[in-house]
């Protein structure tokens, strides 16, 4: 029994130690990105996959229309994907060019994103970046001068600052908000002082054009992730810039959240086992601390599922107290909360976000639940899309 418990204690000493590692690293870390002093000069085409987003597709258009950046350097796309509603001619409405999509066989974001790439790339459309956005999402003003400026400064993707919008609301959000700050700003941060990759978080990402056209979109069920598998094998990093913000509007209820959560965790499975040992012999062989790191931030579990683990473990010490045992409990356990605290407090969170803290208990229970549900193959089969707040 001790054996056992310090093994898993060794195990998730480990990856709690990680993720302090990052922590600190953030601390480091630029906030801004330096301005170009000349005018900008590269050209974006902004692809958003939207399908049946007929009251959040508008606010996104008239957003993008309000941005900071000359609007003869950038085009609006928007694919349709297997509408029921006005999304297409609310798309129209609000200045994009609509491509309407209607395929009953391949559904979901990445079929639709790939179909689209193919129409632009046939269209002859200049463009020197493509800038992928979800429909349900506004960006900071600032957004492409940004990224104007790091591709100015030879970076060739970019991975901005994927946020929750109104993390005042409800709880479930507030805690959603907590959860992408972690994920989407303090560890992208410390990964760019360390010489990481930030990874790819599905929305708010720009990718030089000749990235794309060497290495096409994947449509797996987190095609994100596997792009981002896909390019630093071969080469690539991604960055992070922390002041272009993209909020999108979350999930008010665990409920809604629940076919979002599985398709998510499922798919982030499936990577482990495609590219983790890859991801572990390529950075033996080039002594590569990017894609060490890639693989270990696919073994972190989401942090409720951490925390969880954690507050087992510390009950396992209860009944076996050896000194080592406790030791590792209180480590594992105060080293998580140093992790949240600092990612808060760097990424300047509002109140209602540690007020949401006092709600993480239930969260954490839904989250193992819906982890028991998965390894008992009780998983979504396909692509459903997330209920939205009405």
């Amino acid at each position: 029994m001790a054996l056992t418990l310090l093994i898993i204690g060794g195990g998730l000493a480990f990856l709690v130690a990680y993720l302090l590692l990052l922590t600190l690293a953030a601390l480091f870390a630029p906030r801004t990105t330096p301005l170009r002093h000349e005018a900008p000069t590269h050209r974006f085409v902004l692809l958003v996959p939207a399908h049946n987003e007929e009251r959040l597709l508008p606010q996104l258009l008239q957003n993008l229309q309000e941005l900071d950046y000359p609007q003869a350097l950038y085009r609006v796309h928007v694919v349709a994907d297997n509408c029921e509603d006005r999304t297409a001619e609310l798309g129209r409405a609000g200045g994009a060019v609509v491509h309407e999509r209607s395929d009953t066989t391949l559904r979901g974001k990445g079929y639709a994103l790939e179909w689209l790439l193919e129409r632009i790339w046939a269209s002859n459309e200049p463009h020197d970046a493509i800038v992928i956005l979800d429909a349900d999402s506004v960006v900071s003003s600032n957004f492409l001068r940004v990224m104007d400026a790091r591709l100015a400064r030879g970076e060739r993707v970019i991975q901005g600052y994927y946020a929750v919008k109104q993390p005042e609301g409800a709880w479930s959000v507030g805690l959603r908000a907590v959860a992408l700050i972690l994920l989407h700003y303090l560890r992208p941060q410390g990964r760019m002082v360390l010489g990481g990759s930030t990874g790819l978080k599905g929305n708010g990402m720009v990718f030089a054009a000749e990235v794309v056209r060497q290495h096409r979109w994947s449509a797996s069920l987190t095609e994100d992730i596997e792009y981002h598998m896909e390019l630093i094998l071969a080469g690539e990093r991604a960055t992070f810039a922390p002041d272009a913000v993209v909020l999108a509007e979350m999930p008010d209820s665990l409920r809604a959240a629940q076919s979002q959560n599985e398709r998510w965790e499922r798919g982030r499975m499936e990577m482990i086992r495609r590219f983790v040992p890859r991801l572990l012999v390529a950075a033996l062989r080039r002594r590569s601390f990017l894609l060490c790191d890639a693989a270990i931030e696919q073994i972190i579990p989401p942090f409720s599922v951490l925390a969880g683990s954690s507050l087992l473990f510390a009950l396992g010490a209860v009944f076996v107290p050896t000194r080592r045992i406790v030791g590792l409990a209180t480590f594992t356990i105060s080293g998580q909360i140093i992790y949240v605290f600092s990612g808060l407090l760097l990424a300047r969170a509002p109140r209602s976000t540690y007020l949401a803290l006092l709600f993480a208990p239930v969260f954490i229970i839904w989250k193992l639940w819906l982890y028991v549900r998965l390894l008992l193959g009780l998983k979504p089969r396909a692509w459903v899309r997330t209920s939205r707040n009405e």
